[in-house]
């Protein structure tokens, strides 16, 4: 397929710039097969079984935008990509003119060694710990598509409830639906919890350039699946469901590899024959993205392109701080 095949038309209206008041209230676009239905996220209980298991990522976004200047004068913004060691960062760097190795940057009288630059991206030094200096100076990393500086709010609501690994510098979004009060109601049914991590990366953002998919390469990601978690995936006798793309990529990409920890370049398109994930709960996402293709190969390309024609008509809200679906497995493949 190519990369035109997953376009559709999304009014900027229907882009959530701001979450509701309760993270639970979202609407819920349910697709079995080719029937559509629609509920309230927190109906989420009445569509699963006691046997079945609930995959979450536990990934903590941190505060991965910095605002510092050239040693030059110039602005500069830093998104940090990944951190590699205490010190050490590999981040996208937006400035007038690249940067060049032995260059620095400066916060507050703090200085930021540039050590190289590999394509994209540049290899940082901060001096000091990555994760504290970040801690203390850097901004919630809200998407591009929320067209608004980040606030005090986003701190809490752009994070899940269940959120315990630092290292993601965007949201795994599915699972900002989720509030400890509807996370008690599935224990008490009897649906189990599992956890994994996946640091989302700002590549997550990046557009597919190639009409041809095959000729697109995903960036890095790691992952690791906890003993328990995968204790509880062998054990389970009723489906496996993924909370967002994070989680069916992990445990997708370890049923392929046979590692329960790792990296991960897996770019999920029709035809991907899926080993792991019986269900899947999702947010709607950007046009001819990498995260629509993976849903499409999920659900079935028309079936998921007639319930984004339907929440579209039905003015549900897009990407990160929006409404959510909730789609199984379609057994008949690529339909």
């Amino acid at each position: 397929m190519r990369r035109a095949d997953f376009h559709f038309d999304l009014p900027e209206s229907l882009i959530a710039q701001r979450p509701l008041d309760s993270r639970s209230a979202s609407r819920l676009l349910v697709l079995a097969g080719d029937s559509l239905r629609h509920c309230r996220f927190d109906d989420l209980p009445d569509l699963l079984g006691a046997d079945d298991l609930l995959v979450v990522n536990d990934s903590r976004v941190i505060k991965a935008r910095l605002m510092a200047q050239k040693d030059s004068g110039g602005r500069a913004e830093v998104l940090v990509e990944r951190i590699l060691d205490t010190n050490r960062a590999i981040c996208q760097v937006r400035v007038s003119k690249p940067l060049k190795p032995n260059r620095c940057l400066y916060r507050d009288g703090h200085r930021i060694d540039v050590v190289e630059r590999d394509g994209e991206f540049y290899l940082l030094d901060f001096n000091a710990p990555v994760a504290e200096y970040l801690d203390t100076c850097g901004e919630v990393p809200l998407p591009p598509y929320i067209e608004r500086p980040a606030d005090a709010a986003d701190e809490d609501r752009y994070q899940t409830v269940y959120a315990a690994v630092p290292g993601a510098v965007a949201a795994p979004t599915a699972g900002l639906h989720f509030d400890e009060e509807l996370l008690e109601r599935l224990r008490a049914k009897g649906v189990a919890i599992g956890s994994v991590t996946l640091h989302v990366g700002a590549g997550t953002f990046q557009p597919v350039r190639e009409d041809d998919l095959s000729r697109h390469e995903m960036h890095a990601e790691r992952y690791a699946i906890p003993r328990a978690t995968r204790r509880a995936i062998d054990e389970c006798d009723g489906r496996v469901v993924a909370v967002g793309t994070t989680v069916v990529r992990t445990l997708e990409s370890a049923a392929a590899t046979g590692n329960d920890c790792g990296e991960t370049r897996l770019f999920i398109t029709p035809g991907h024959r899926f080993r792991a994930v019986d269900a899947l709960v999702t947010n709607f996402h950007l046009p001819e993205s990498t995260l629509l293709m993976l849903v499409s190969a999920f659900a079935g390309v028309e079936p998921v392109r007639r319930a984004y024609d339907e929440a579209v008509k039905q003015r549900y809200r897009f990407f990160s701080y929006g409404d959510a679906m909730f789609c199984e497995r379609n057994e008949a493949g690529d339909v």
